[in-house]
């Protein structure tokens, strides 16, 4: 019962939050001079990214534990994360293009940032479609090492606008974050509803996931029963 009181606040909160941050981005964060309006995807665009590149670390991890200690648990937690991570870096790209068409005055360029952001897209896309081909007794261990190995382009997709000269902006320095207060606040405020909402994600996305293991291991015992 404490339980469900506890996740009960924490989807209530994880509203309010949602809802405090879009207040936020279009009522109290000033309008860009520059760029106008269309700054304001970058609310939307920044934590996405973030908790993108934190999908995949911790897909990263749990692909680590599971090779150590084989316990299928950690190959849930790795899958479901890979999943809300691939969700995640959709919203990226779809609100980069958005945000770069009246700035850069083109939708997409190969530029170094937005390159790396499309191959990591892809390599978890890959992921995903891996372990719908592999078969089962294969699946988690193919699947552990590629979504180790794809974690090496999340550093590169970081430090991309660092290594290489780019026209991304560079938003976060080593002086902190160049811009505004009430940009700044609004920032916060939406990484923290950002946060709240993955967490809420990855784990309802990690309990369904058991829940269908949890059916077809039930549906195979039937089976084997009434099959003797």
């Amino acid at each position: 019962m404490t339980k469900r009181i506890f996740e009960i606040a924490f989807e209530v909160v994880t509203f309010l939050l949602m809802f405090a941050a879009i207040y936020a981005i279009f009522i109290y964060a000033p309008i860009e001079k520059t760029m106008g309006i269309v700054q304001k995807i970058f609310y939307l665009h920044v934590p996405a990214a973030f908790l993108a590149f934190s999908a995949f670390f911790i897909t990263f991890l749990a692909s680590i534990v599971y090779l150590y200690k084989k316990d299928q648990k950690w190959d849930v937690i790795a899958y479901c994360s890979a999943e809300v991570g691939v969700l995640f870096c959709t919203i990226v790209l779809i609100t980069g293009p958005i945000w770069a068409k009246p700035v850069w005055n083109v939708w997409w360029t190969w530029d170094p940032r937005l390159t790396t952001t499309l191959i990591l897209w892809f390599i978890y896309l890959a992921y995903l479609m891996l372990r719908g081909v592999v078969r089962e007794n294969q699946r988690a261990n193919l699947s552990a090492v590629f979504g180790i190995i794809g974690f090496a382009n999340v550093p590169i997709t970081f430090f991309a606008i660092r290594l290489w000269r780019t026209i991304h902006p560079v938003i976060i320095t080593s002086e902190g974050i160049n811009i505004s207060k009430p940009m700044k606040y609004t920032l916060l405020l939406t990484f923290c509803a950002f946060f709240l909402f993955f967490l809420s994600l990855l784990k309802n996305r990690i309990k369904l996931e058991r829940l269908k293991i949890n059916t077809e291991n039930v549906k195979a015992v039937y089976e084997e029963i009434f099959s003797s």
